[in-house]
């Protein structure tokens, strides 16, 4: 009841505080993440591993368990680890304790895979270490799909181009494009020719690394000017592949197309993904665990509208789900039901009571008393979210009922025992505050 009693002696004060928090209240809106969740911070780590051929039991035994006994043996604060081991791929989850610092953890993982490597099969490349978060999920899906182009050529855009372009937007990643081929020269091996020549496989291996290399080799000085020599010896087109020497034997030299087909192919296919019946190539903008939805969407729209003018002919790029759309309409939800609410309160307090002074002040409290409450999450940090969204549409409820008693209250203090404005107010409220003191 205090605060009752200082809006009565000082009225002038409570105006200017009411205009302070519509301005903070509407910059905080203005400013505030929107999001669908709120940021949920898990610490755990995924560590993949890849070598392709490897066989489950081999992968698992000679990737596996050396990583997870290095990482257990160097990284502090694990809680519990989980490994998922497949044809040349390991998956491992590695779960912390809440109160660990996860940027020297990730440190301490990358040094522990990096030391263990020496025990790995040879040629095994470094693993991919990925922090997880549950807020990042997929805000946007971008379908590109074309009648001209084919697959091959749809994903490539996807990747080098499309990715390109919205990879500097804050606060999204990319990952791989879903659908399409995967671009590959491939290099199809005749095993009767090469038996017939007395090659394996493992010669044509050694015959394409050997003489597609580009290597410097120091510098040659003409005349006043010195000159950097390098040997370029990466074949330039497909013909060039199939003419590289493989084996000089008996006078003769063989040759890559004696024995191969060499061709400008793709890898073999994991996954298709359909628009309307047509194979096109999905691109999933993921958002970070700190960025705002509506930010991050309406960053990526912009830029969408620049990459379509920048598209070859014939491409097409659609958006297939946005999520923003489902965060606006919460957003618009919890507005509209407040302003229903204390409209309808209002209404209801000028009908019954017939008093406009009354439904002028049930008509300012409600809006305002949310606008508070999000003026406090914002200097707290918080976002909007559908958890606080949710939170104040079931506090517009409780405002609701407690302004209907307050107001009640006061107007049957003015009017039926003819009280002073100040005491009835105070009296009025105190049916809410619950002060004994002022009965």
């Amino acid at each position: 009841m205090g605060i009752v009693r200082f809006a009565l002696r000082f009225p002038h004060t409570f105006y200017v505080l009411a205009a302070l928090i519509l301005f903070l209240g509407i910059t905080a809106i203005r400013a505030m993440p929107t999001d669908i969740f709120p940021e949920i911070r898990i610490p755990v780590v995924t560590v993949i591993w890849q070598y392709t051929g490897l066989s489950t039991p081999e992968m698992e035994q000679r990737v596996s368990t050396y990583s997870q006994y290095s990482i257990s043996a160097n990284v502090n604060g694990i809680k519990n680890m989980e490994a998922q081991t497949l044809d040349g791929l390991a998956v491992q989850k590695i779960y912390f304790q809440p109160d660990v610092n996860l940027d020297l953890a990730i440190a301490q993982i990358v040094s522990a895979t990096n030391a263990i490597r020496a025990l790995m099969p040879p040629g095994i490349q470094p693993p991919i270490i990925v922090q997880f978060n549950a807020s990042s999920v997929p805000v946007l899906q971008v379908n590109l799909s074309s009648d001209s182009l084919n697959e091959q050529q749809l994903y490539d855009y996807g990747i080098y181009r499309m990715r390109q372009q919205l990879a500097p937007i804050p606060g999204v990643t990319l990952p791989t494009p879903a659908g399409g081929k995967y671009r590959q020269i491939m290099v199809d091996l005749d095993p009767e020719k090469l038996l017939a020549r007395g090659l394996t496989p493992l010669d044509i291996v050694n015959a394409v690394n050997t003489q597609n290399l580009t290597l410097p080799s120091g510098t040659a000085k003409i005349g006043n000017t010195q000159y950097t020599v390098r040997t370029n010896a990466t074949p330039a087109t497909i013909d060039d592949l199939n003419n590289i020497p493989v084996k000089f034997a008996n006078g003769a030299t063989v040759f890559m197309k004696d024995v191969a087909n060499v061709r400008d192919g793709s890898a073999v296919q994991q996954n298709v993904v359909r628009a309307d019946g047509q194979r096109s190539v999905l691109l999933s903008i993921i958002k970070n665990g700190n960025a705002s939805t509506l930010e991050v969407v309406n960053r990526v729209k912009a830029a969408l509208q620049t990459a379509r003018a920048a598209a070859p002919a014939g491409l097409k790029i659609t958006e297939l789900f946005d999520q923003s759309v489902f965060v606006t309409r919460s957003v618009e939800g919890v507005l509209r039901e407040g302003a229903i609410a204390a409209g309808l309160t209002a209404l209801m307090i000028l009908l019954f009571l017939g008093s406009w002074r009354s439904t002028l002040v049930v008509m300012i409290s409600i809006p305002l008393s949310i606008l508070t409450s999000l003026v406090v999450l914002y200097f707290l940090g918080e976002t909007l979210n559908t958890m606080t969204l949710g939170g104040l549409a079931l506090a517009v409820g409780i405002l609701v009922d407690d302004s209907t008693v307050t107001i009640e209250n006061t107007h049957r203090l003015l009017t039926e025992e003819s009280r002073p404005l100040p005491e009835a107010t105070l009296h009025g409220a105190a049916g809410i505050a619950g002060d004994p003191g002022d009965g």
